[in-house]
């Protein structure tokens, strides 16, 4: 085998692998605009862990959606998801406030109250954005199904609008 054909296949291993785990482990958004405000500001890059809640299989009309090695969401994750309706297009950041068996109130902002509006139904959440003035979260939503959440905000990797050219 050539010298050179070692590198090649090396390097294409590599990079499909990295694909690969962009694809179905991490990924990494940027967020745009203050909406996400005080926690995460214009121009921050996010880690999104999209198998924290088990590997996510959307299925797209071929398969039913499931997902492997399925774990819960809890209160107070931040959460990546994608809007029910699909009547925007990209990922959105909100907090995790009420879990399947919760029962929230909320006429003067939400509150965990027993009795009232219950995510009884099982996969459904109530996401409420960081920022009170976003309007992308539960309060307008309402509940966002376990389908729809792409996975957990991990970190801040770093803000491009602070980063200096030299």
């Amino acid at each position: 085998m050539a010298k050179w054909l070692k590198y090649v296949i090396s390097f294409a291993s590599a990079f499909a692998l990295m694909l690969v785990a962009r694809t179905l482990v991490v990924s990494v958004h940027s967020v745009n605009g203050n909406g996400l405000a005080p926690l995460y500001q214009n121009g921050d890059q996010l880690l999104i862990n999209r198998c924290s809640y088990g590997m996510r299989i959307a299925g797209n009309g071929v398969l039913p959606y499931s997902r492997l090695m399925r774990k819960p969401v809890a209160k107070g994750d931040i959460i990546a998801f994608n809007l029910p309706d699909d009547s925007a297009k990209g990922i959105f950041i909100a907090r995790c406030t009420a879990i399947p068996g919760d029962t929230i109130h909320t006429i003067n902002g939400p509150l965990l109250v027993p009795g009232l509006k219950t995510c009884a139904k099982t996969d459904y959440y109530w996401l409420e954005a960081i920022n009170q003035k976003n309007p992308v979260d539960s309060r307008h939503l309402g509940f966002i199904p376990e389908s729809n959440i792409v996975g957990r905000v991990v970190t801040v990797l770093y803000n491009r609008k602070n980063i200096r050219l030299q």
